[in-house]
């Protein structure tokens, strides 16, 4: 069964004020992106074109690279010999390398060597037609003067470092150095020009440094070899002064204290053995004859030769003795010459001992005299000690600037060296080649971000209009929102009822009035869309006529102009049409537009049976054609309250005797925003027909009027979308779209 009035309406709720909008789903989205296919279409399609059209307008780009290395085994290499102590390279030497790479130094050398400033690219208008355009818009805005050279090269500059690119390969060495032009062959010639520029700014510091390097070892030689003078010199004069004699490496004092102390050593040695010999030649003293051995240690030839006859004697003193007796002359003469020999042999050691005892008097003198000289070799050599502290000092600084010297001087001669021998740590592995395709604009790059940024626009732009659409388009916005059914969705017309496709407006060819070709719209075309509306709203009718007694209708809107009087006017003339006794009674006191478009020469009518001054029957109008009987308002302009009216016993009793008179009451009812004689028609209306139009009444303000007529909600019948855009309903309910009506049932050309 129909669904009828709600007890309790979902606009009195109080969270649909503050509820959030619900969450959308993927199927949401693709409802979104169908119902704004047009508007997503129409900018991708834009976007299309304005890529097009760049693509077409932008002058074509070249784009030449060529390669550097920091060769690190160069630098090693001549490690050593540099002057300015070279860093090893390094991430961040290669970074730095990259950065002196975009200085202005390199690339104003570059537009100094290639004359760039004369070249228009770098210092006339942009390339193409959008730079043609620009360039002359800017002309419009700037002065008429002739630009310095100054001005000239600046721009260029500006220029320059925008075509150029310098970049890190990675973590490697390796520098990229790219340049676009609208020429290949002078993109390729700039890039090798860079690499050559930086490659000579290279050289061209290092030879400045060793230069500066140069002249400041050159001032700091001459100061450290007057230093180095001066500090030998002091070393001399200080020796000089304290008698100090360097005698092959060592001190004088100090080789004659060695000297001395050996010569004492030696002096001591002789006394002991010159006291030895003596000691011993007294023991031998006290012998009578010395033994053959100590005559033969004593190596005297006088000696052995003496003792050599005292023994050959004694043999014969003994053999003569002992034959002639020890009284015998020969014994005794032998014994005489034996005393004499010793005797000689006394005589001869003690000459032997006075030779040892005299020449250990004299080792003991030289001895007493070596130990005096060491004693003053010593006393010497203390004082020559403590001077020495001094000069060893002395010699210190001067060996110390010597060293300095000899360093400075070392390195003055390595920078003269390199001044003659330039190396750089940078070489090109790559040189810049002519290129043969663009690199920009590229047209695949273009068309892809022109499409994307196209989709991008358009799905905002398609969200952005979901988002502002606060109107009524679904069956479904009528019962979530407004808590009633959605009883029929009528089309668009136009006022030419033989149109094949009506559309637009419903409203009259005046602002006030609606085309009385519309208000008959369902008799001159019964097999239309608008008809087959306008039957669904007269089924919901009779469907509710099952519940309760539903014969006195009133058709309302919430602002004017909506078609709630062409509504009227089609579903009384359907009604009559098809058999029954039907009365269109137009309610709008305040504006009679119905009366004005259907009897536009009627002098009374609803107001003066109202007023009793009239019969129904005398201000009733006829349809030929329907037999639809036309009740207009009559006179209304001196009215100032026709809510009283509308409220009064008269009208309930005028409305009770059309209820008998005729099956159906049709009341077109002024609108509830501007006046409020709706809500006082409830008493003797069944139901309300309340009519919105499509995608342009605010959800708000029906929201708001309804809320407002609580006794309008509960006999509220349905709700008609009137001006439906066929076509764009489509999007919003499949169901509702070109195919809602099959073909093969119209007859007349007035359904797709």
């Amino acid at each position: 069964m129909l669904q009828v009035n709600k007890p309790l309406s979902e606009i009195n709720r109080q969270f649909t004020e503050v509820q959030g909008p619900p969450s959308l789903t993927l199927t949401s989205y693709m409802e979104i992106a169908r119902r704004q296919f047009p508007t997503i279409a129409t900018i991708t399609s834009a976007c299309l074109i304005l890529g097009l059209l760049y693509l077409f307008t932008a002058a074509p780009q070249f784009t030449s690279t060529a390669s550097m290395v920091i060769d690190t085994r160069k630098v090693q290499l001549f490690q050593q010999q540099s002057v300015l102590g070279d860093i090893a390279v390094d991430s961040a030497t290669v970074e730095t390398q990259v950065e002196i790479l975009k200085s202005e130094n390199i690339s104003l050398a570059v537009i100094r060597d290639l004359h760039l400033i004369d070249d228009p690219e770098f210092t006339g208008s942009g390339g193409g037609l959008l730079g043609a355009m620009i360039g002359s818009m800017t002309s419009l805005f700037s002065s008429s003067h002739a630009p310095s050279e100054f001005e000239l090269t600046r721009k260029a500059l500006s220029r320059f470092e925008a075509d150029r690119a310098i970049k890190r390969v990675g973590l490697t060495y390796v520098m990229e150095i790219s340049f676009t032009s609208r020429d290949p062959e002078k993109a390729a010639r700039i890039a090798n020009a860079i690499a050559d520029a930086y490659i000579v700014d290279q050289l061209e510091a290092k030879y400045q440094a060793t230069r500066r390097a140069s002249v400041w070892l050159q001032d700091r030689i001459k100061e450290l070899r007057t230093q180095a003078s001066a500090a030998q010199k002091a070393v001399v004069d200080f020796k000089t002064a304290n008698n100090i004699v360097d005698t092959g490496g060592r001190l004088m004092n100090e080789q004659q204290l060695a000297e001395v102390n050996s010569q004492l050593i030696m002096a001591h040695a002789a006394t002991a053995e010159a006291k030895a010999r003596l000691d011993r030649m007294n023991d031998i003293q006290k012998q009578d004859i010395p033994d053959a051995n100590i005559a033969d240690a004593l190596k005297n030839d006088t000696i052995v030769k003496l003792r050599g006859q005292y023994v050959d004697m004694a043999s014969k003193e003994s053999i003569w003795s002992s034959k002639y007796g020890s009284d015998h002359l020969a014994a005794v003469n032998l014994r005489k010459q034996m005393a004499e020999i010793k005797r000689n042999i006394q005589d001869e050691l003690k000459r032997i001992q006075e030779s040892y005892k005299s020449e250990y008097d004299i080792a003991v003198t030289r001895e007493e005299a070596i130990k005096s000289s060491l004693s003053n070799v010593v006393s010497e050599s203390q004082l020559t000690n403590q001077a020495q502290v001094q000069l060893r000092e002395l010699e210190s600084n001067a060996q110390s600037y010597q060293a300095m010297y000899d360093n400075f001087l070392q390195r003055y001669m390595e920078s003269v060296q390199q001044q003659s021998f330039p190396i750089t740590e940078a070489r090109v592995i790559s040189a810049a080649s002519t290129p043969l395709k663009k690199s920009y604009p590229k047209t695949f790059i273009i068309l892809a971000g022109a499409l994307f940024g196209g989709l991008m626009f358009g799905l905002g732009a398609a969200a952005a209009r979901e988002l502002t659409d606060k109107v009524f388009r679904t069956t479904a916005q009528v019962e979530e929102i407004l808590g009633a059914n959605c009883i029929a969705f009528l089309p668009s017309l136009s006022g030419n009822s033989t149109s094949r496709l009506p559309v637009l407006n419903s409203l009259a060819k005046k602002k006030d009035n609606p085309d009385p070709n519309l208000l008959r719209y369902v008799v001159e075309n019964p097999l239309s869309r608008f008809a087959e509306a306008v039957r669904s709203v007269k089924v919901a009718i009779d469907l509710n006529s099952i519940v309760r007694e539903n014969r006195v209708l009133a058709v309302t809107s919430t602002l004017p102009n909506e078609g709630k009087s062409t509504l009227s006017a089609n579903l009384a003339q359907l009604m009559a049409h098809s058999g029954a006794r039907v009365v269109l009674v137009d309610v709008d006191l305040r504006n009679p537009s119905l009366s004005r478009a259907l009897v536009p020469d009627a002098q009374t009518g609803l107001v003066d049976v109202v007023a009793q001054k009239m019969r129904l029957e005398e201000v009733l109008t006829v349809d030929a054609e329907t037999k639809l009987s036309i009740l207009p308002a009559g006179t209304t302009s001196k009215l100032l309250h026709t809510n009283e009216v509308l409220a009064s016993k008269a009208m309930c009793d005028v409305i009770g005797l059309l209820r008998t008179k005729f099956d159906y009451v049709v009341l077109d009812m002024p609108p509830m925003a501007p006046v409020v004689d709706v809500r006082v028609t409830s008493s003797f209306v069944d139901s309300y027909v309340f009519v919105v139009e499509w995608g342009r009444t605010k959800i708000d303000v029906v929201k708001h009027n309804l809320r407002g007529s609580a006794e309008i909600q509960d006999k509220l019948l349905g709700v008609v979308l009137n001006k439906a855009d066929t076509k764009m309903l489509a999007r919003y309910e499949s169901y509702h779209g070109r195919y809602y009506y099959q073909k093969h049932y119209a007859r007349y050309g007035y359904v797709e």
